[in-house]
């Protein structure tokens, strides 16, 4: 893990887009961990008053992205994901959601990142998503 990676540091690089525009903290980074929250607002809500999918997905998708950007294998310099899924196994209306990005497998050309989300009222698991990260290298590089 490249150490220059903070959760400061990471909040500023998110500055000016989606991420920041929704209001996701990064809170921890640490060696096969980032941590993420987000305050639940009502522009976060799908119209029926629950917490729409897409604001949980773009929560665990900063993190693992995030997660991704701060072990990125010696010569590589950025990643695109290029497989996501999510189960929603519950939701929030109110207070904040957390999640916990971890590996499932750091290679030279891929990563797997796992995410757990949970409500922090009560620590009820509301979400699991696992992605896959294609790891870029300039283009001279093999």
């Amino acid at each position: 893990m490249d150490n220059k990676y903070t959760p400061e540091s990471l909040n500023r690089f998110g500055q000016g887009t989606l991420p920041a525009h929704l209001g996701i903290e990064i809170t921890e980074v640490a060696e096969g961990r980032v941590g993420a929250r987000l305050p639940i607002q009502p522009h976060l809500l799908a119209p029926n008053g629950y917490l729409h999918a897409g604001s949980v997905v773009t929560l665990v998708d900063t993190a693992a992205g995030y997660a991704c950007i701060a072990h990125l294998p010696e010569g590589a310099h950025s990643f695109t994901t290029i497989e996501l899924k999510s189960n929603h196994l519950g939701t929030a209306r109110a207070g904040a959601i957390a999640c916990v990005a971890t590996p499932a497998h750091l290679g030279r050309t891929t990563h797997v990142w796992d995410v757990t989300v949970t409500d922090e009222t009560n620590g009820k698991t509301i979400a699991l998503f696992r992605c896959t990260q294609m790891i870029l290298y300039p283009k001279n590089a093999a």
